[in-house]
């Protein structure tokens, strides 16, 4: 086990690497001029060349690239070209942020997921696998934009139980210490915060995890149903077992390792692509500060933040195959 993690470790670097050379040639690619977005279209060709000194982007792009390796060997990511800050610092709160509620929308797909899923398989063909089927059939095909859209409609507008847009009341705002609002408020004591915040992340996390918690109830369903058709089932049904037991601790361990892959490429996905959900509710999170990014021409910023979430995504899946030996004891890796 531990070879086999050392040995999956090792060969991350080499898809990293991969990333950054690929990642930087695209970027830069792109049309455009980075000096002349940030001055403006009124600006002289002199300032233009000068900012362009600056800024580094007049040499050749492989001693850029070299330059940004060497950087990011040594734990800096580089500096903005538009704020000159430090995107170290600068990138975390957001990352946080979409991290937050990346993680409250994969709560929801797989309690709700996996429960659907398993319900649907107990009583197949019953009206509830006919009717949980059909709205995961709906939920993977429904636009999030337009779910996000519906639901400021009925639970802000119409109802008013919700906020809007945001990730907290901009009149009593959290003291970030992690940046994981939620955490945040609950060290500083302040139980009318951690539910302002809660509040704030019901909408867009309900409507990030509509798509995974259809995809997930499926892939439950389908695992579940050929696992309860086994010897070891129909013997612990005979024996009395009360439904509870023989779903939950005979039959969904042997049907979760699919589901788990599921999850683990749900969640690195969730990860990089919650920009339409932040747009829509205003949420600051990685997708808004690359989107950000790209529009300003702001290469550091943008290899970084790809990076980022490609590590992040590589890492998800790494922990899921390593989850595999603790929930199915007869996969061995050392072998």
């Amino acid at each position: 086990m531990f070879t086999y993690t050392i040995r999956r470790v090792l060969s991350l670097i080499p898809v990293l690497f991969g990333m950054t050379l690929v990642v930087f040639a695209i970027i830069h690619a792109i049309p455009g001029d980075p000096a002349q977005v940030i001055l403006g279209q009124k600006a002289t060709a002199e300032a233009i060349a000068t900012l362009t000194r600056e800024l580094g982007l007049d040499r050749p792009w492989y001693i850029q690239y070299f330059d940004y390796l060497g950087n990011l060997l040594q734990g800096d990511l580089g500096t903005s070209l538009r704020t000159r800050g430090p995107i170290n610092v600068e990138i975390w709160p957001f990352l946080a942020a979409t991290a937050e509620l990346t993680l409250v929308a994969m709560i929801i797909a797989v309690v709700v997921g996996v429960n659907a899923g398993i319900i649907s398989a107990w009583f197949s063909r019953s009206w509830f696998d006919y009717g949980a089927m059909v709205l995961a059939l709906i939920g993977v095909s429904m636009p999030i934009f337009w779910l996000g859209l519906m639901f400021q409609w009925a639970f802000s507008i119409e109802l008013g139980w919700l906020p809007t847009t945001g990730r907290v009341n901009v009149r009593d705002p959290v003291t970030a210490v992690t940046n994981f609002y939620l955490i945040d408020a609950l060290l500083q004591g302040r139980t009318d915060q951690f539910i302002t915040v809660l509040k704030h992340l019901i909408m867009p996390s309900a409507a990030l995890a509509t798509i995974p918690m259809a995809i997930i109830a499926r892939m439950t369903r389908a695992t579940m149903l050929e696992v309860m058709k086994s010897d070891y089932v129909r013997t612990a049904r005979a024996k009395g077992l009360r439904m509870f037991w023989v779903v939950y601790k005979h039959s969904l361990k042997n049907a979760i390792i699919p589901v788990l892959t599921v999850i683990g490429l749900q969640t690195g996905l969730l990860l990089g692509g919650a920009i339409l959900t932040e747009t829509i509710f205003g949420w600051p999170g990685i997708g808004r500060y690359l989107y950000e990014a790209i529009a300003y021409r702001d290469y550091p910023v943008i290899q970084s933040g790809i990076l980022i979430i490609a590590a992040i995504f590589v890492l998800i899946n790494l922990v899921v195959d390593l989850l595999y030996v603790f929930v199915d004891p007869r996969i061995k890796y050392n072998k």
